[in-house]
């Protein structure tokens, strides 16, 4: 991370300590005072961050890719600072690649990636990091059709190692849809978005930001068959 005095602000925002939120958002900006340099990028609105991931996502699905951002000028450009468009939680799966499917470059998207695309505290807090002291004006939870992790919780079995943790943290989400018609999985993963983005509201740091007005959430569906990206209420 370029801000090493983000460790010593208010995380404990995410964790439940009695921090207000205010207190933290004065912390983190003096820490952005400090160290961002004067002259950043033109910032994007959360709805027009939201129209240009959504335009990228339109060129992968018809073949017509612009593969912006990946030049050597745009390599220097972010060596010193980043200032990403979009923050996306989605899934540790090799076929949902954010960059690629959001036909994005190098410095546009802070991609925090787990099994599930679940809200843990590490996931969270590296949100936090991208949202706040990186001014990210869009968060997107992005679950996938088949989702192998969402599949696991649905068939609720015993699992090896630690991946039992991630599936416990997807339980509730699948409790919800139980008896809903249609296919278990494919209704998990849906409501699987919606929780996580309930978990994420939790955090003071980010429900400050989506207040002000400088930041919106939305969730995100990815289908593996056409690498279409449909937004989930």
């Amino acid at each position: 991370m370029e801000r090493r005095e983000f460790l010593k602000l208010g995380m404990t925002g995410a964790f439940g300590m009695a921090v207000t939120a205010s207190d933290l958002l004065w912390q983190v900006e003096q820490a952005k005072a400090a160290e961002i340099p004067s002259t950043l990028p033109e910032s994007l609105s959360p709805d027009a961050a939201l129209q240009k991931l959504m335009e990228g996502n339109q060129r992968f699905v018809k073949h017509q890719p612009q593969y912006p951002d990946q030049s050597a000028l745009r390599l220097q450009e972010v060596a010193q600072a980043q200032h990403p468009f979009a923050t996306i939680l989605s899934c540790a799966d090799s076929r949902v690649p954010a960059e690629i499917v959001f036909d994005q470059g190098i410095g546009d998207i802070f991609d925090v990636r787990i099994a599930g695309n679940i809200a843990t505290h590490e996931a969270i807090g590296s949100i936090e990091y991208a949202v706040v002291l990186l001014s990210s004006p869009l968060l997107m939870v992005m679950g996938h059709e088949r989702c192998g992790a969402v599949t696991a919780a649905v068939k609720n079995e015993s699992l090896l190692g630690d991946i039992s943790t991630f599936v416990k943290a997807i339980k509730p989400a699948v409790d919800q849809v139980k008896n809903q018609p249609g296919d278990t999985v494919e209704n998990a993963v849906v409501a699987n978005v919606q929780y996580q983005i309930e978990q994420l509201k939790r955090s003071q740091l980010l429900t400050e930001q989506v207040r002000s007005g400088k930041l919106k959430i939305v969730g995100g569906r990815y289908d593996l068959d056409t690498g279409k990206v449909t937004i989930i209420t």
